[in-house]
């Protein structure tokens, strides 16, 4: 089962947070909204920290068509930029078979179900860190 990423208010601990968790915390959340408002499915949320300086977090969701993982992708980057999120990057238009948005802190990907199948980053990103034993 992947890692989630800690509720409001509390780091990976259980304790307070501290201001980067609460600005992890809050991009998480102007995302989730997003695909929540947009109906994205299957949606994944993974802790990346000290597996990766990439990012501190992942979110992947589905879209049913190539229209709707568009629709998805356009909303969530709409929505970071109204957020304050600059330098957003992405990849995967104008085909939307798999959108990727690097928000900085958050990579969000957007998949058609069958290509999310194929590559199955839930699989990979939430194994064990190396010298760490997998579930």
């Amino acid at each position: 089962m992947p890692n989630q990423i800690p509720e409001a208010g509390q780091s990976p601990a259980g304790q307070p947070e501290a201001g980067a968790d609460a600005a992890l915390v809050s991009l998480i959340g102007v995302v989730m909204r997003s695909l929540d408002e947009m109906k994205a499915e299957d949606v994944v949320e993974l802790d990346l920290r000290g597996k990766t300086t990439i990012a501190d977090a992942m979110v992947i969701a589905s879209g049913r068509s190539n229209r709707h993982v568009g629709s998805i992708a356009e909303k969530v980057i709409g929505d970071l930029k109204a957020a304050g999120v600059r330098d957003i990057r992405e990849e995967g238009f104008p085909a939307c078979d798999w959108v990727l948005i690097d928000a900085g802190d958050v990579i969000v990907h957007v998949f058609r179900p069958e290509v999310r199948a194929f590559y199955n980053l839930e699989k990979m990103w939430s194994a064990a860190p190396a010298g760490g034993r997998g579930a």
